[in-house]
């Protein structure tokens, strides 16, 4: 059996994906990006994995989930977090059937606005019905579902997460801070109030999807505009179109900014440990990890 991939940090933040909703290669296009053979210029749906010694969080489940998970090899993933129910951020879902095996067939918690609540229970309505919920664990997807709303801290696997609200054209979707970092994928404007949970930061991840202005996501100069305002000590730009060639846009990109590529891994300080968890209440494999790193629990 291959071996899991270990971090090289007690936190970490994996791209397992950072392509636009057509992922790059795009199908009928043969420009030169498209027809790069640098693993950089090929992108999956967006996505991304943050590690903790107290375990994974998936941020979205693009449809390439389980080939990014697959090529990753985490472990266990312990919960799930959402910016948005969009396709290429929703429908990988399916395949955490597999997660609450790793769990001890406990469902996998899930933390998303009540729109995309909704919208998983349509699209997925089969994993909510009282027939498949007695199927063995891995039949269906087995999820416990949380509401979440924007500026409210909460709580995942004992971490404190802070969700804010993002405009990505007409629609709202979720962006997140992660203690000193900050994923803001989907994004064409960031509210003033959003704007103030984004000081500070170590790394600051942000949506820049071409080089023209476009009315859903930040154009390169939108996002290098932002970040120049924000003054992260580092900045990742992800949702990368077709538009992008890794070895050429690099080079015009100021010190402290970088295109991400799937596959690369951010180390930054931690998270802000939740004080009132109670390690008795989580789950089993957590807690063992927990109760053997000491200095890890609040």
């Amino acid at each position: 059996m291959t071996d899991l991939i270990q971090p090289e940090s007690e936190f970490e933040l994996v791209f397992l994906g950072c392509g636009t909703s057509t992922g790059v290669p795009m199908i009928g296009c043969e420009c030169e990006v498209c027809r790069s053979l640098d693993p950089r210029n090929q992108r999956t749906r967006p996505s991304v994995l943050v590690r903790t010694p107290r375990g994974n969080i998936l941020i979205d489940t693009s449809p390439e989930m389980r080939l990014q998970i697959l090529r990753e090899r985490p472990g266990p993933v312990h919960a799930i977090i959402y910016t948005h129910g969009h396709a290429d951020h929703l429908f990988g879902l399916d395949d955490s059937r597999l997660f609450a095996r790793a769990l001890g067939g406990k469902p996998v918690p899930v933390y998303c606005e009540a729109e995309v609540e909704a919208l998983i229970r349509n699209v997925f309505s089969y994993a909510f019905v009282d027939e498949t919920k007695r199927f063995p664990s891995g039949g269906v997807p087995r999820l416990t579902l949380h509401n979440i709303e924007p500026y409210q801290p909460f709580d995942v696997i004992g971490y404190e997460v802070i969700p804010m609200r993002l405009d990505h054209g007409k629609f709202k979707v979720l962006g997140f801070r992660f203690g000193d970092l900050a994923y803001c994928t989907d994004v064409s404007r960031i509210p003033d109030e959003s704007i103030a949970q984004l000081q500070n930061l170590d790394v600051l991840i942000l949506d820049s999807l071409r080089f023209e202005k476009h009315p859903t996501h930040f154009s390169l100069s939108e996002s290098l505009a932002m970040i120049e305002k924000l003054q992260p000590r580092r900045a990742f730009l992800t949702h990368l179109s077709h538009s992008f060639d890794y070895q050429a846009v690099s080079a015009t990109l100021p010190p402290n900014v970088q295109l991400a590529h799937d596959g690369l891994r951010v180390i930054w300080s931690g998270m802000k440990t939740n004080l009132i968890t109670d390690i008795s209440s989580m789950d089993p494999e957590i807690k063992n990890h927990a109760e053997n790193n000491p200095s890890t629990v609040a």
